[in-house]
């Protein structure tokens, strides 16, 4: 059962760019009292044990971190999570590849989340 909703999801999904994660939705938009290094640092260590090193990129007055595919390797990003500094936080976007299916997997938002506030 689990390689058939693996499958589903890869032939639903296709390749994403980055540009195409921009041009989509956020799935979450919130603030966070954490520093956009501390918000990264954090969400970094929390997908540690379930995807491949993000790629971390300044952008603007904050960073951008990248997340990888979980399933297929080079298929483009997974996640696009844009941490901008806002006074003494960061206001944090996250796009994520097939938003609107309701079986995606739930690590990102999970670490996104659980980051805002906590360690």
């Amino acid at each position: 059962m689990k390689w058939m909703v693996a499958a589903m999801v890869l032939a639903l999904g296709g390749c994403v760019s980055v540009e195409e994660l921009e041009q989509s939705r956020e799935t979450l938009n919130v603030m966070s009292g954490k520093t956009p290094r501390e918000y990264a640092d954090c969400v970094k260590r929390k997908l540690a044990d379930t995807r491949d090193p993000l790629q971390e990129e300044a952008h603007g007055s904050g960073l951008r971190l990248i997340v990888p595919q979980k399933l297929t390797a080079g298929a483009g990003p997974a996640a696009l999570l844009d941490i901008d500094k806002r006074g003494s936080g960061s206001a944090i976007k996250v796009y994520e590849r097939l938003n609107n299916f309701p079986l995606r997997l739930g690590d990102v938002r999970t670490s996104a989340t659980e980051c805002i506030s906590g360690s």
